[in-house]
């Protein structure tokens, strides 16, 4: 008897384990594919050269272009999920645009239904994920080199997220093997019931496609259930409209690590499928009569017939509803990106890296064509300003959660403004290109200055708040009147950066050098006295050696970032600097 109640219990214990161990296995693949998507857009975004970003904006240049483009990917790869995380991709990184994404996702729609095609005629199915770990061991050298580092930690990044896709589908029971027979029929007998079958069915593919994260795995399983004929060709149909809408989940789980631009993105290709699915749903039986007669006309058996003729029946369904889908809502993409910004809204906060002026791949002529860089300047202007504003609540946080976060968004405008440099730069280059007259050329020289020193301006600021960091890592404390002294000439260089950012806003050839070299002179005089003070202070041993570093330290760069302030004004009226 106790021989039997141990081995009940370590039986309970024993299937408990497997549980949990399940459940873990689960949401630790999901970390490895969100791992994998923050790796690839992290290196994306530090490998995106001016090519990438030009070759994307060619390839989506028009609504059909990109189109086109995603039934190209979605081929190559013989996977839509990739495609479409890809896209999500490059939108978190800023080489795409959303309406460019839109195109492509419509595209890499059209592009599945190839697997639906092979399956149906050829039996054979091919999977990206054998190739993960040869990718791996192929990137892992590279990420040891210093040059090569970031193409390797993409590739992994790539590898990761269909690997990590790969384990989820593993994990899900293949429902086409005998003993999973019983579930399989009970799922048939649900088909009696008209319409409301349909939508059952559709219900049916949405929940289960979401769950193994593979479109192209669930239309394997509903093209063996048709062949078989454990269901008509209309619920498989339904269940193909199912899985169009549970395979929208992937770009948004990709999407939990992305901006909000890439969230709208992700939410395109859900608002994309549903409207699709809802308008086939009003047409179903027309469209199904004339899918049916079409097969028949081409050659093959009636599907309500001859199971057989269901995939190829099914294949043919699949095609038209993705590209009469394409062809409708195409039409309809400044509509639909209307309804995404009222889905995922912009804040007041929003802390993404997004050109708001410069259109990519469109280059105005002519002295017109510097407007919009004017406005991105004063873009980049208040965004320096508003990040030099975070220097002073961490020279004063106490709570160490609060500053760490606060050092991450600081760390993130770093970024920000250093890929706004760049981004600003190369259109101004390319605008000089064009034929500017001299007025034009030297006003192109004078905002390649503004743009080089406001990103200067932006690492100063990062680097003091490494400055406060370490200093609090080393427990270091100023006195009362060190501190009074730094946030002193905080005020100094906030003015000074006010100035610069009303002098940016005004017409260049009206702005006067006198206020903004008045803050400056105001500024050294402090760094000056602040200088002489410390070297006395010094002298009598008023505070350690470690704590004046970090006390000079401060002060030093403060008046380094004044230096930069007053370049932007001597650069607007074109004083030589």
């Amino acid at each position: 008897m106790i021989t039997c109640l141990h081995f009940f219990v370590l039986h309970n214990i024993i299937n408990r384990m497997g549980i949990v161990l399940s459940i873990l296995n689960f949401l630790g693949a999901l970390g490895l594919f969100l791992y994998g998507m923050t790796i690839m857009s992290d290196s994306l975004q530090k490998l995106a050269g001016d090519g990438l970003r030009s070759l994307l904006n060619k390839m989506t240049s028009n609504p059909f272009k990109g189109i086109l483009t995603g039934i190209g990917m979605t081929i190559v790869m013989n996977a839509s999920a990739a495609t479409i995380v890809m896209a999500v991709s490059f939108v978190n990184a800023g080489l795409l645009s959303l309406s460019g994404a839109i195109t492509i996702i419509m595209g890499a729609n059209i592009g599945t239904t190839l697997t639906a095609w092979i399956i149906s005629l050829l039996g054979f199915n091919f999977s990206i994920t054998k190739f993960c770990l040869p990718l791996i061991a192929l990137a892992t050298p590279l990420i040891m080199t210093k040059k090569y580092k970031t193409t390797g930690c993409f590739v992994i990044g790539f590898a990761l997220i269909f690997y990590g896709l790969g384990i989820l589908q593993s994990m899900v029971p293949d429902f086409t093997q005998p003993q999973y027979s019983s579930l399989v029929e009970t799922v048939a007998t649900l088909s009696n019931y008209g319409y409301l079958s349909i939508l059952l069915f559709v219900v049916i593919g949405s929940i289960v496609t979401f769950c193994i994260q593979s479109s192209t795995a669930m239309m394997a399983v509903t093209l063996v259930m048709c062949a078989k004929g454990l269901i008509t060709f209309e619920m498989a149909c339904a269940l193909c409209l199912g899985e169009n809408i549970g395979t929208t989940i992937t770009a948004n789980i990709a999407a939990m690590v992305a901006n909000r631009t890439a969230k709208r993105a992700a939410r395109a290709h859900f608002l994309f499928n549903f409207t699709g699915v809802v308008w086939i749903l009003i047409l179903f039986f027309p469209v199904t009569w004339l899918i049916r007669h079409f097969i028949m006309m081409i050659g093959f058996a009636d599907p309500d017939i001859n199971a057989m003729s269901i995939p190829v029946a099914l294949a043919c369904f699949h095609s038209f509803f993705n590209i009469a889908n394409s062809a409708l809502l195409v039409w309809f993409i400044p509509t639909m990106i209307k309804i995404l910004y009222k889905l995922v809204p912009d804040t007041d906060d929003e802390e993404e890296f997004r050109l708001k002026y410069i259109k990519q791949g469109f280059i105005s002529t002519g002295e017109i064509a510097l407007e919009p860089a004017k406005k991105e300047i004063e873009v980049f202007s208040k965004r320096v300003v508003k990040m030099f504003d975070f220097i002073p609540e961490l020279f004063t946080l106490q709570d160490a959660k609060q500053f760490s976060k606060l050092a991450e968004r600081t760390a993130k405008y770093e970024e920000i403004t250093d890929r706004m440099e760049v981004e600003i730069a190369h259109y101004l280059t390319n605008v000089s290109e064009n034929g500017l007259s001299v007025r034009g050329s030297k006003e192109v020289e004078s905002m390649l200055k503004i743009v080089d020193n406001l990103e200067s301006i932006g690492d100063s600021c990062y680097q003091m708040s490494l400055a406060i960091e370490g200093k609090n890592k080393q427990h270091i404390e100023f006195s009362a009147h060190m501190t009074e002294n730094i946030e002193s000439m905080f005020k100094l260089v906030q003015g000074a950066l006010l100035q610069m950012n009303e002098n940016l806003t005004e017409n260049y050839n009206s702005v006067k050098l006198d206020k903004a070299e008045d803050w400056e002179n105001r500024i050294n005089k402090m760094r000056d006295k602040l200088r002489e003070e410390h070297t006395e202070s010094i002298q009598h041993n008023d505070y350690s050696y470690q704590t004046g570093i970090f006390y000079s330290n401060m002060f030093a760069q403060l008046e380094k970032l004044g230096d930069y302030i007053i370049n932007v004004t001597e650069a607007i009226t074109g004083k030589k600097m």
